[in-house]
């Protein structure tokens, strides 16, 4: 008689009350140590403003070629990133989420006693002062008790408030740069000097300083900056196209060459001689690549857009290069033109372009409305009654007008027209009601700011604002890419 072996009757068995492949997790707060060293890690992202901070005021001395207004704006400049990140890391995040950066990189959670869960922004701040009902436990304890971060709230009221908080809150900063941007430069300026050019001028040096120079190249980086950045929202928009900017539809190009080429003819070499060429040149690529992208079905797709922008920036990028070769005088006022900056530039400029600009900004924003449609779909918003061709038609004059007055203004400057929507985008949400204002106050800010930074870098030189943007944000850029992945639109 032959038995058969069954299989795996040979293999010891574990008695049944054995606990086989439990996890042995830890109870209870977690230790000193790992505290300490979360909390060393969170006051290290709070010390980093405030030592370059100090490193800046430092070198910004009376002996050094400093002034106390230099010194009290960047100063101040430092505690306020220092606040904001201690409130955003230790307030927001942690509140919320229940780790702070620190917290997170050593793997603890800060959570209430009872509850477990998460103990929200203002008892999270008040945990410096007064921890009790709140605990630190590791990772691995607050998952395995059940530990829930606290939900977003989206109620419709509760958007629009923040929303609203936001512009506040940008406002306010814009002030504070635009102040800093009449107080710094390569002639330090004390707060009495200042006031005194801004309410009692008498035609003294300081007054000339700040009346004639600081005062107009401020209130055109102003307008300059929130044009460039409510024209990249807009061009995003209706390209679908989250890498496009002025220089995708040609724009940048078309000022350029008409720019060179009244250089050529003309000698002109004074940015209100060669404002109306620029203009005119952002103004016939417009006109160009939207004819070009109409051809065959009539209507200018997003996709016919961008190619039609793309082979008419380098036909005219050619005829730019072909010019500046030939003529040396051209290619050294160009060269000067084509980095992009506010100096140099009095109210005569800002006057000529401000109308332009205010029509392009309330353009931008009587079409909102209709790019929040079409960012759905060409089949939906044709479906829900929406005229198409006169929707991107708008947006294309008010995208003209803002990018050719700009860029006339004060030559191609990059990365404001990217960089700002994705940044607006990620606070307001896809809403181009919301997220235009957002992008213009944000291009305000970013282009006034970089204009302080590029006074203070080589004192007593002075690097253009398009170096500056360029350094800082490809950079950040980069980082932002990485972060959101570049959100569809």
């Amino acid at each position: 008689m032959t038995t058969t072996r069954q299989f795996g009757s040979d293999i010891p068995h574990l008695p049944t009350d054995e606990p086989y492949g439990k996890r042995d997790v830890p109870r209870g707060p977690a230790p000193l140590y790992l505290r300490a060293l979360a909390g060393l890690l969170d006051l290290g992202i709070v010390a980093i403003p405030l030592v370059l901070g100090w490193y800046i005021v430092d070198s910004l001395r009376d002996d050094n070629g400093g002034g106390q207004a230099d010194r009290v704006v960047f100063g101040g400049a430092a505690v306020a990133i220092a606040l904001g990140l201690a409130l955003w890391n230790r307030g927001f995040r942690e509140g919320n989420t229940g780790q702070s950066s620190g917290k997170g990189w050593v793997g603890l959670v800060t959570r209430d006693t009872d509850t477990h869960d998460a103990i929200g922004p203002t008892r999270s701040l008040q945990r410096l002062f007064r921890r009790s009902g709140t605990e630190v436990v590791r990772e691995n304890t607050a998952s395995d008790e059940g530990f829930a971060v606290r939900e977003k709230d989206v109620s419709v009221a509760a958007i629009r408030r923040r929303r609203l908080v936001g512009l506040g809150v940008l406002v306010i900063l814009l002030g504070l740069v635009l102040l800093a941007s009449v107080a710094v430069g390569a002639r330090p300026l004390s707060f009495a000097e200042i006031f005194h050019a801004l309410f009692e001028p008498d035609g003294s040096q300081t007054d000339i300083i700040v009346r004639t120079l600081r005062g107009p190249r401020t209130a055109l980086g102003l307008v300059v900056g929130m044009a460039l950045g409510v024209a990249g929202a807009l061009i995003q928009g209706h390209t679908r196209n989250p890498l496009a900017d002025a220089g995708l539809l040609g724009l940048n190009a078309g000022a350029a060459f008409l720019v060179v080429l009244s250089m050529y003819l003309f000698g002109f070499s004074a940015p209100s001689e060669y404002l109306w060429f620029a203009f005119a040149g952002s103004f016939a690529a417009s006109v160009i690549v939207f004819g070009l992208s109409s051809i065959g079905n009539g209507a200018a797709s997003p996709l016919s857009l961008a190619l039609a922008g793309a082979a008419v920036a380098f036909f005219l990028q050619a005829m730019t290069n072909a010019i500046i070769i030939v003529d040396q005088s051209s290619l050294d006022s160009y060269r000067f033109w084509v980095v992009g900056s506010v100096a140099g530039r009095g109210f005569d400029v800002l006057w000529q372009v401000l109308p332009f600009l205010i029509i392009g900004l309330i353009l931008a924003l009587v079409s909102t409305p209709g790019l929040n449609v079409l960012s759905l779909g060409e089949d939906v918003a044709r479906s829900l009654g929406t005229n198409i061709a006169a929707s991107r038609a708008l947006g294309v004059v008010a995208i003209t007008l803002l990018t050719g007055a700009a860029t006339a203004a004060c030559g191609p400057i990059a990365f404001i027209g990217l960089v700002v929507p994705h940044v607006a985008r990620a606070i307001t949400g896809p809403d181009y009601r919301w997220l235009v204002p957002y992008a213009g106050l944000l291009g305000g800010v970013m282009l006034v700011t970089a204009d302080v930074i590029g006074r203070v870098v080589v004192r007593p030189g002075e690097l253009q604002v398009g170096i500056v943007l360029a350094v800082f944000g490809a950079p950040f850029f980069i980082a932002l890419v990485r972060r959101r992945k570049l959100a569809s639109l």
